[in-house]
């Protein structure tokens, strides 16, 4: 027998694969539901406490379900839960174990019972009617069947052993949690370009950062908007009312952290989750991409060549609308990540399909991680979550690292114009200007991007300023687009077009989505 403290009575459990488990290969992906602890009523002001030991196995479900049986009469209840993390061989997964809970309204996908999820930033959590851990939504502990869910997403060639305690108090709830939202619309900001972070992690999943600090944060990258996207809960979006003000929209969204890839769904309805619970060999992304796009919110691939465990992003792009090619400081993934977003826009050039838009984020958890590096600057015609995410819907956006880089991207034939994310629809032959107007990257070098590949090249001055221009025809170029490089780590100039061992492009300073040339 355990128990967090002398006061308290406990039980020990043991229970295992073996005990009265089943698996279920539906929506919700492999789960392993376990047999149920019983609870006993008990008297107003006391408490009691059991222990539960398992063991799981290599080749594990993706999630494992503790029930609890939660008496009437209980105002909150305590999680606890350790477990064992073996030596092994370099190379080789030691055992790692996420959390969370569900309440007795159920754990089906996209179901009402999710009360909070802190992956494996947590050792234990509580919830009462008036407040929650961080990450884990405050509400009365109503009477039923409540599921401890255990996510094994590494288990070593040893196998796993966990402790989880189970703590109800007894008496009546407190006064209830009051969320404060922030507003969705920033009144008197009317069309313009839009800088903005939508990416961003607090305490309230696997960040380091309050909500205060973020907001601050924000403001000191000189945003005009920002979208809160902690792992897999939407415990935050009650915090950030007061942060709001007539100078920083904040958004709600949230990273969808699968066993397949991590994607953001931004722009929710405050207060609103998405279930993570599935792999690509499931329907459970397609349904709640649906559920996204239903509410008005955009589903966006994250850091899609991310090298971790489950990080990878495989359920390809047809639910996608827009793609995260540049996260954080610049890296050998998002290099992949823009060559396979490039190869897609030539495809859409060829099919006239729909293209993918790019987006690019900081992703920032805690220092020194910086918020806003990157961010997106967006063209939309009001500062609210509508506009925003219709022009990022739309392509009306480039990245830039920081506020202190600014670009200008057009092109002209004749009397006609278009911007980024736009098309240029004139004849095949008809001669068309390109004008890239950059300033804040010292010693930069402008590169012009068509479907056929580089085909300019321009370093810049000292001062960081200079205008580029190149003439093209629709026949030449289905599109264009422009990257801006800073010099490699020696100083010297980036090239585009050198072969060899090594790549010799220095780290993204600004990158647009593309304007495309021709009749659709």
């Amino acid at each position: 027998m355990s128990s967090p403290c002398k006061a308290h009575a406990g039980d020990n459990v043991p229970l295992s694969t073996s005990r009265r488990g089943f698996l279920a290969a539906a929506l919700t992906g492999a789960a392993l539901t376990l047999a149920p602890v019983q609870f006993a009523a008990a008297d107003t002001g006391t408490s009691k406490t059991k222990t539960i030991t398992g063991h799981l196995e290599p080749g594990a479900a993706d999630f494992v379900y503790l029930p609890v049986e939660v008496p009437a009469g209980v105002n909150k209840i305590s999680v606890s839960y350790s477990y064992s993390k073996p030596t092994v061989d370099s190379g080789l997964l030691t055992n790692a174990c996420d959390i969370g809970v569900f309440d007795e309204k159920g754990t089906a996908l996209a179901g009402k019972g999710f009360r909070g999820w802190s992956g494996g930033f947590r050792t234990e959590f509580f919830i009462s009617a008036a407040e929650a851990t961080p990450g884990y939504l405050p509400g009365p502990v109503g009477k039923g069947t409540w599921n401890i869910a255990l996510g094994p997403y590494q288990v070593a060639d040893q196998g796993m052993d966990y402790t989880v305690n189970v703590t109800l108090e007894y008496g009546p709830d407190g006064a209830a949690f009051r969320p404060q939202y922030p507003p969705q619309q920033i009144a008197g900001r009317g069309a313009g370009w839009y800088r903005g972070d939508a990416h961003l992690h607090t305490v309230y999943s696997d960040g380091k950062r309050t909500p205060e600090e973020v907001a601050a944060g924000a403001r000191a990258a000189r945003l005009d908007f920002m979208i809160s996207t902690d792992h897999n809960t939407p415990a935050s979006h009650g915090a950030w009312g007061p942060l709001a003000g007539n100078d920083l929209l904040i958004l709600m969204g949230e990273e969808v952290t699968t066993r397949n890839g991590h994607y953001l769904a931004l722009g929710l309805e405050a207060g609103e989750w998405i279930d993570w619970r599935y792999r690509a060999r499931d329907k459970g992304f397609e349904q709640e991409a649906q559920r996204i796009h239903a509410s008005g919110g955009i589903v966006v691939p994250a850091h899609p060549y991310c090298p971790y465990v489950a990080c990878r992003w495989k359920f390809g792009y047809d639910d996608a609308d827009a793609v995260e090619v540049w996260t954080g400081p610049w890296t050998a993934d998002d290099e992949y990540a823009i060559n396979t977003w490039d190869s897609m826009l030539a495809h859409s050039a060829r099919t006239g399909g729909r293209w993918l838009p790019a987006m690019g984020n900081s992703d920032a958890h805690s220092a020194p991680q910086v918020i806003g590096f990157p961010h997106n600057v967006v063209n939309a015609s009001a500062l609210s979550r509508d506009a925003l995410l219709e022009g990022i819907r739309n392509g009306r956006n480039w990245i830039a690292e920081s506020a202190d880089v600014s670009l200008d991207f057009n092109v002209t034939a004749g009397a006609r114009s278009a911007g980024v994310g736009e098309r240029l629809e004139t004849s095949p032959d008809a001669r068309v200007t390109v004008t890239a107007k950059v300033s804040g990257v010292p010693n930069g070098v402008v590169r012009f991007i068509t479907d056929e590949g580089q085909t300019q090249q321009i370093t810049l001055p000292a001062s960081g300023q200079g205008t580029s221009t190149w003439v093209t025809t629709p026949q030449l170029a289905a599109y264009i687009r422009v990257e801006v490089r800073h010099p490699m780590t020696d100083g010297t100039p980036s090239n585009g077009t050198a072969m060899g061992t090594a790549l010799l492009l220095g780290p993204m300073a600004a990158l647009t989505n593309p304007i495309f040339l021709g009749k659709k």
